[in-house]
Order: C-alpha cells, then structure tokens, then sequence
C-alpha cells in the first residue's frame, strides 16, 4: 500500500448500496471501511474484535441491548468484542468503520441479506 490521501467524498461516490463495507485503507492489521447505510441491521456481536464507527454523513446510531447511541458528523463509539448490538439509519448515512482485517460485518450471524464479502475494495 501507497502512501496517497484519500479522497471520503470521491470514495463514497463510487458506490450505492448499503450495508457493504469497502475497504479503503490497512495498517497494522487494521481496515478502514466505509459502508452506507439505512434501515436496521441484525442484532450480533464479534467474539475476538472491537470495532469502531465514525458517522461522515447523516445520523447514524449503535443499538445496545440497554441503550442507543445516537451519533451525527464527526462523531463516533467504540463497540467492545463481545458485546451485542445493532446499526441503524433512518435515512441513508455514511460511516466509517475501524476493526481488524477480515472481520465479518455480522459477526457471529450470517444473514442471507446483511452479511457482506469480505475485503471487498473501492
């Protein structure tokens, strides 16, 4: 991998469906994703792997089993591994996602419509 900047607004242009990740960046076993998404995503958790998401564009939110964190532009929450939640967007939103490479998008479940290939790029 190059070092050259990466363009968030050129990137997210280059695809439309939601709640596919492309990885955009690596480093230190780490992937930087960016997904769209709207509606909600299924309950799961990741065993071995934190992740976090940053809200680019629109509101995004992290449904815990206990809680909800609501989030906007700029903002952001580290999910701990092993503990259960949910995504969801009202209306379509940009987020970026930081966790270990290969790490399913569902977790512990596979879901015929949600789960995603992995180390797709753009």
């Amino acid at each position: 991998m190059s070092a050259e900047k990466v363009s968030l607004p050129d990137k997210f242009a280059k695809f439309s469906e939601h709640w596919r990740p492309k990885v955009v960046a690596q480093l230190n076993g780490q992937e930087v994703k960016l997904v769209k998404v709207e509606g909600t995503f299924p309950w799961h958790h990741h065993d071995h792997e934190d992740e976090m998401f940053m809200v680019w564009k629109g509101r995004f939110r992290v449904e815990f089993r206990d809680r909800v964190v609501d989030m906007g532009p700029g903002e952001f929450v580290v999910v701990p591994r092993g503990v259960e939640h949910r995504t969801a967007a009202d209306a379509e939103a940009e987020v970026l996602i930081f966790e270990p490479a290969a790490v399913r998008n569902t977790g512990n479940v596979i879901d015929d419509t949600y789960t995603a290939p992995i180390g797709a790029t753009i």
